[in-house]
């Protein structure tokens, strides 16, 4: 179990990896597929849409089969999907079928909550913050992989080819999920189960999923999601035209200012899990204490860094990398900390409605900064999306710190009692 674990991580990493960079693609590949079906901007922008809103529908739909039925025969089948979409996406001849074909994508980009559940089982409460954190450095990563994808084999295999080489890793690794990824009893790294020999198996049950939306904390949780999200996205979709237009940097001086804050938002993954970790093995507030920390200081460093003259590039560099760093804090922490409150057979639900909001509110704030650089600029709209998402966001998780402490201990009650039960039942037989 101990040295299988670590292969499953591997196997998950390298699925992540390659799944952002596919997902991502389809923005430096943007001119040539727009050229080869002959379309405009508003029709390549359906593109990325449709997948989006796909994605949103089917996170319910993915919770739900992750929560009935064994995760990793799933996660199988939705890599299978990703190969299979990409593929199809590369044969298709015209916009239309392009359309459909790159919207259907979305369906696996949903798969994610199933991962994390079956990841759950596999490590005990006080590591899940920097597991997550190794995994979420794919998104990053990944994004910046899917550049160098596109512009060292876009010009020598075409978007096509490029699309052929990510679909077909895509199902080599549905192949590996399948035959080396094995599943595990749900409940089975709770401190309170792990002596057990065995564990007793415990199905999706509509009522304990109803019974998600009671809990304050948890609501509050998902609240938090939809701010959450749009210092992220606001600076993925609008940073690069930021510092062209507006700081004047070079193509160089913007590539080289992004790389290095995609390699500090990378990092800031694993050390926001680690951190989280041990916040939470000092007190259950901790990793809420973290993520609530981290939104706030990130705001007044964004405040900071938009204020920073155009002509002193290496104090905003320095400074926008200490902001990137702490950006993505609250991610592996809020991961963990549903986890922390949720029964072991509707965390993929739980997770799903949390990455239904945050993606509503990932599409949303994009376009609220467009409209707010329509009528003033790019440095306001990217600081007063980020800074008011970020107090927005700050204020839920302090909420859901001081309540979380109650949640975490009703499930660790409802552990032990499952414990008794199994134990009682093994002595039995």
């Amino acid at each position: 179990m101990s040295r299988h674990r670590w292969f499953v991580v591997a196997v998950f990493f390298a699925f992540m990896l390659l799944h952002q960079s596919d997902r991502l693609l389809i923005g430096p590949l943007t001119t040539p597929i727009m050229e080869t079906f002959g379309i405009n901007e508003a029709q390549m922008g359906a593109v990325s849409t449709g997948a989006l809103l796909v994605g949103a529908v089917c996170y319910p739909l993915w919770g739900y089969l992750f929560d009935r039925y064994e995760r990793a025969k799933f996660l199988s089948l939705a890599s299978l999907i990703w190969g299979s979409t990409t593929w199809l996406s590369a044969i298709v001849p015209s916009y239309p079928a392009f359309l459909v074909t790159r919207a259907s994508t979305g369906i696996d980009d949903a798969s994610y909550p199933g991962l994390y559940s079956l990841i759950s089982d596999y490590f005990a409460p006080q590591m899940r913050g920097r597991i997550y954190g190794l995994l979420q450095i794919t998104m990053p990563v990944g994004y910046m992989l899917g550049i160098v994808l596109a512009l060292v084999l876009g010009q020598a295999i075409g978007w096509r080819g490029v699309f052929y080489l990510t679909g077909s890793l895509g199902v080599l690794l549905a192949i590996s999920i399948f035959v080396g990824v094995r599943e595990v009893p749900r409940g089975r790294s709770e401190p309170e189960l792990q002596h057990l020999q065995e564990v007793g198996s415990y199905g999706f049950s509509w009522q304990v999923a109803r019974g998600l939306l009671q809990k304050r904390s948890l609501q509050l949780l998902f609240a938090q999601g939809f701010f959450g999200v749009f210092p992220l996205n606001v600076v993925t979709y609008w940073f690069f035209r930021y510092l062209e237009t507006e700081r004047g940097y070079s193509s160089n001086e913007v590539l080289f200012t992004m790389i290095v804050a995609v390699i500090a938002m990378g990092a800031g993954y694993f050390v926001g899990g680690i951190v989280g970790d041990a916040a939470y093995r000092r007190t259950p507030r901790g990793r809420l204490l973290v993520c609530t920390a981290s939104v706030l200081l990130s705001a007044v460093l964004m405040l900071f860094t938009l204020n920073i003259p155009p002509q002193r590039q290496g104090l905003f560099l320095v400074v926008l990398g200490l902001n990137a760093l702490l950006l993505p804090f609250f991610v592996p922490n809020t991961t963990s900390a549903i986890y922390d409150i949720t029964l072991p057979e509707v965390r993929s639900t739980a997770a799903a409605v949390q990455s239904f909001v945050a993606s509503t509110g990932a599409a949303t704030a994009p376009w609220l900064a467009g409209l707010i650089a329509v009528q003033s600029s790019l440095r306001e709209a990217i600081l007063w999306i980020s800074v008011s998402g970020s107090v927005l966001c700050a204020a839920f998780l302090a909420l859901a710190t001081y309540l979380v402490p109650r949640d975490i201990e009703a499930l660790r009650a409802q552990m032990r009692q499952r414990a008794a039960v199994e134990q009682a039942r093994q002595q039995d037989a």
